[in-house]
């Protein structure tokens, strides 16, 4: 048996007659940009998550650093940010001259808010809340301590399209909520794309005008803006995604489950869920303290891929030298690296594919 990572293809399948019908749709409007398809989504998406406003763009990355520029942070400011985050969450704070600065990660794999306080300085202007694998941050305590120092708060939401914290939608809670649209994210397009969602409406006017080259009106620039505009294609093929995200997480969390319940070798330690937060599993990771590349080796010879997200923490990447850091100074972030392992997790994997993952896994036993 042969079991991908992560297996684009059978989402796809699920619904294929209603993507191909909204390509040829889009195709035959002759308008490609900047169009109705884009006005619905945001729309709709904005809905979706309990926003006001929704404005896309063309990725992710986009997003965050759009939205460090916007609330006016650069050089000489600090943003905390979790040491365990993928590097473009960091970028999106360096692009601007800002300076990241480190927490470390909880039991839940999320920035550890009883760290944060500790982090803050008279240079710090913002808290950049990760919200990893499906499961939101402690968003109670991140706002608390953001109102008590008048910092800003931008969420990236990348993986997290739909969960919640103690009831309330990731990306409602901060200034600034970030969607990646990558392919692989819950409401995956079918190429990069990205969104923000805000509650305030001069900012989501800001973003409209930054991401058209600072133009409001044609040939009439306000600003200094880039080119970041989600595509009508795009949009249109996300309307779709989105009519199904809610089954496709409750497929994820059923998947979950069995992963759950059926994993049972000591040598692993399964992901953990705050009881204030769901999740909707954007990965499915767990923790092997102790030989986790011997066990990616041994299910890659039994046809099952795995992924580690993510194997090196920015701060020790070769892009965050010039920061100084040293290995040790985030020594759990550290240790998360050498033991996280992401398992087969995908919408249209079957309950065969998923027992052939738990019996490798439950008769692995890492060697001395």
């Amino acid at each position: 048996m042969n079991i991908m990572p992560n297996d684009l293809g059978r989402q796809y399948g699920l619904h294929a007659a209603e993507y191909e019908e909204k390509a040829i749709q889009v195709l035959r409007s002759g308008w490609y940009v900047l169009g109705k398809e884009v006005a619905a989504f945001e729309q709709e998406w904005a809905a979706y998550i309990g926003a006001k406003h929704c404005v896309g763009l063309a990725s992710g990355l986009d997003a965050l650093w759009i939205s460090f520029r916007l609330l006016g942070i650069g050089a000489g400011d600090e943003v905390i940010v979790c040491a365990n985050a993928y590097i473009a969450c960091v970028m999106g704070i360096s692009m601007n001259g800002a300076t990241p600065v480190f927490v470390e990660p909880d039991e839940y794999d999320n920035l550890d808010a009883d760290k944060i306080e500790a982090a803050i300085t008279p240079k710090t202007k913002a808290i950049l809340a990760v919200h990893l694998y499906g499961q939101a941050c402690d968003m109670t305590k991140i706002m608390q301590i953001a109102r008590k120092h008048n910092l800003k708060v931008v969420e990236d939401c990348a993986q997290s399209h739909g969960n919640h914290w103690n009831g309330k939608t990731a990306g409602t809670f901060g200034d600034v909520g970030c969607f990646s649209f990558y392919p692989t994210k819950g409401c995956g397009a079918f190429g990069d794309a990205g969104c923000i969602v805000t509650d305030n409406d001069e900012l989501a006017q800001m973003f409209r005008v930054f991401r058209n080259y600072g133009s409001e009106k044609r040939y009439h620039n306000k600003m200094v803006g880039t080119n970041s505009r989600l595509d009508e294609l795009q949009a249109g093929l996300l309307r779709v995604k989105l009519k199904h995200l809610d089954e496709f997480n409750a497929e994820r969390c059923v998947i979950a489950e069995l992963y759950n319940e059926e994993l049972k070798n000591p040598h692993i330690r399964l992901p953990k869920i705050h009881k204030e937060a769901d999740s909707t599993w954007h990965q499915y990771v767990i923790h092997v303290p102790k030989g986790r590349d011997q066990l990616a080796d041994y299910l890659k010879e039994r046809g099952i891929g795995t992924i580690i997200h993510y194997p090196i923490p920015p701060h020790l990447s070769e892009a965050y030298a010039y920061l100084g850091l040293k290995r040790g100074d985030f020594p759990i972030a550290e240790r998360f690296a050498d033991e996280v392992l992401s398992l087969p997790m995908y919408n249209g994997m079957t309950e065969e594919e998923q027992h052939y993952v738990i019996d490798a896994i439950n008769e692995w036993e890492p060697t001395t």
